[in-house]
């Protein structure tokens, strides 16, 4: 492999020891908006309406059936008094909780700012907590 490239360990999937593939983006995004919906005791036509698009499409996109841009996603956010951060953290507390992820990188990695760094082999894994 290349300078700074980073590889997926394979993991569990269809067929190995039962487990699922990792759950798509949009079916978090979509849950996670909805969870805030409702905490809120909230309906999907006021978010809809503050947030300036169609009840049928949010639907749509808290059901995880369409890919909302990040224009619908930052309105959205905001008729719910959210921050993008906030959702953000939410799909990533709901990946991290769910899965085990495993990369490694070979030869050189790459600094934050783009400096090399020498060092064998890198890995990091994430447990679910």
């Amino acid at each position: 492999m290349g300078e700074g490239v980073l590889r997926a360990v394979p993991g569990p999937g269809p067929g190995r020891d039962g487990e699922a593939d990792e759950p798509l983006l949009r079916d978090l995004v979509g849950a996670a908006l909805r969870r805030a919906r409702l905490r809120q005791g909230r309906t999907l036509r006021d978010v809809a309406d503050q947030a300036r698009v169609s009840l049928p499409y949010l639907s749509e996109i808290e059901r995880g059936r369409k890919e909302a841009s990040s224009e619908v996603l930052a309105a959205v956010c905001g008729a719910l008094g959210l921050r993008l951060a906030d959702l953000v953290g939410a799909l990533h507390i709901d990946l991290t909780s769910r899965t085990t992820v495993s990369v490694a990188s070979t030869a050189t990695t790459t600094a934050k700012w783009g400096r090399p760094r020498r060092g064998g082999q890198a890995s990091l894994t994430l447990l679910a907590a």
